[in-house]
């Protein structure tokens, strides 16, 4: 017998250490070669590590949330015979950080202890007498209880449960008949007393604990970093978008085997269109070396919502690609980041990022900035309200009207509140007159 030590291996360029978000094997498991061990969690994806060799892992590298260095071990598996084998003892611990504390902690599990002897089999208890049957008062299924004063109250176990969610005093509910409480006594009482508060808001819930862990923590951190660092501001205006959804319910209509397109394929088409009157949106920004890279193309990061949480995947060079294409990879890129299949490449690099909540979103939000890009776009929920239009005899008219909030976060910084307010409102004069989207 043997034991293989596998060490995390070098799982991306750069990558020095990674998040353990997933455990498939514990102490004492058999494990086949390729079989998974665990999903380990970088800054860009989430990457399944298998197994090299077949055997029982004895030792794992801490718990989930632990994050592991490239090198160190992850698991120590007991291997037969004596080939490819690397003695696991006294090998160093894994070199375990916890990120919140910023401290060494020692995470390797100890190898199991060989199985004690089987303990001698206990005596025989004899079993509890039955208890005694309850008063010939009770009927069966009622549990009498008694008030502060000693009177016995009787009720089935439903309606206990019942009064005590709703937080009532049984001895406080007049029985109907046969000294018993019923649900319609307790529907009596709730109707009496409905202004006496006794109606709870919903049952009771306990509490729970959820570790933050994986991609819910690197979000947590990511948004706390951007908030601790770069000094926000909003600025949001009021878009007339009835044309513009005009044009896009004319485009769909005659789309043939084209996807389907949505406000956002416009509105990316329309930010491209004007980014390069405004370079200084289109950057990021190196605080540490005081350095703003203003980019040529436009990497348009989507924030996309997903069963494992906040991503932005990427839409390269997103000023080179029509309505049609941007619908296209729009929605391959928003698949790939809800099933858990996009790349790495696919969910960094990002130079500006437009996030947006869709029928769902509000009047006007205000953006987290997706450090250390130096500007966020949100588009906000399309609403109809009725708005004075000129009726083209000098005179006005009432319409009603499809409108469109657009809420940009910038970094002040590096980013003017004027220019901010320039570009949105050169966004707010294209997107009105959408037959510009199409012009060359």
């Amino acid at each position: 017998m043997g034991k293989f030590t596998f060490r995390l291996p070098d799982i991306g360029e750069g990558i020095a250490e990674a998040e353990i978000v997933a455990w498939h094997v514990k102490v004492g498991d058999r494990v086949e070669e390729d079989g998974r061990v665990a999903d380990m969690m970088t800054d860009k994806a989430t990457v399944e590590m298998e197994s090299p060799v077949s055997g029982i892992i004895v030792q794992v590298a801490g718990d989930v949330g632990d994050v592991v260095a490239i090198g160190s071990p992850l698991v120590v598996i007991e291997t037969e015979g004596e080939g490819e084998v690397e003695e696991a003892a006294p090998a160093p611990k894994a070199e375990v950080v916890e990120q919140r504390i910023e401290a060494e902690t020692p995470a390797v599990a100890e190898v199991a202890p060989e199985p004690a002897p089987a303990p001698a089999p206990a005596p025989v208890v004899p079993a509890s007498p039955p208890p005694s049957r309850p008063p010939a008062a009770a009927k069966p299924g009622l549990q009498p209880s008694r008030t502060a004063h000693g009177a016995k109250v009787l009720a089935s176990p439903a309606v206990r449960q019942r009064a005590h969610d709703l937080g009532i005093d049984l001895s406080e509910v007049r029985p109907s008949e046969e000294g018993r409480i019923r649900h319609a006594d307790l529907d009596q009482f709730l109707a009496y007393n409905a202004a006496g508060g006794y109606r709870a808001a919903g049952p009771d819930r306990g509490d729970e604990t959820i570790k933050v862990i994986g991609l819910r923590r690197r979000i947590a951190e990511n948004m706390a970093a951007s908030k601790r660092n770069i000094p926000h501001f909003s600025y949001v205006e009021e878009c007339d978008v009835t044309a513009l959804e005009a044009m896009r319910e004319q485009l769909n209509a005659n789309r043939g085997d084209k996807p389907k397109l949505t406000m956002l394929p416009l509105l990316i088409t329309a930010f491209c269109r004007l980014l390069p009157q405004f370079p200084m949106l289109n950057a990021r920004y190196d605080d540490e070396a005081g350095v703003v890279t203003r980019y040529g193309a436009v990497h348009m990061g989507m924030a996309a919502q997903t069963p494992a949480g906040l991503m932005v995947p990427v839409i390269r060079n997103a000023q080179g690609l029509n309505l049609w294409l941007l619908a296209r990879e729009i929605g391959r890129l928003a698949e790939a980041a809800r099933n858990g299949t996009a790349k790495s490449e696919e969910l960094s690099g990002s130079t500006l990022t437009v996030t947006s909540l869709g029928p769902l979103g509000g009047v006007a939000t205000t953006p987290v900035i997706n450090r250390p890009e130096v500007a966020i776009i949100g588009p906000n929920r399309i609403i109809e309200r009725p708005m004075f239009v000129p009726d083209g005899m000098g005179g006005e008219r009432i319409e009603k009207r499809k409108l469109m909030n657009i809420s940009i976060s910038c970094d002040h910084r590096v980013v003017d509140g004027w220019d901010a307010a320039s570009f949105v409102q050169a966004v707010k004069k294209l997107i009105e007159t959408p037959v510009l989207l199409l012009a060359d």
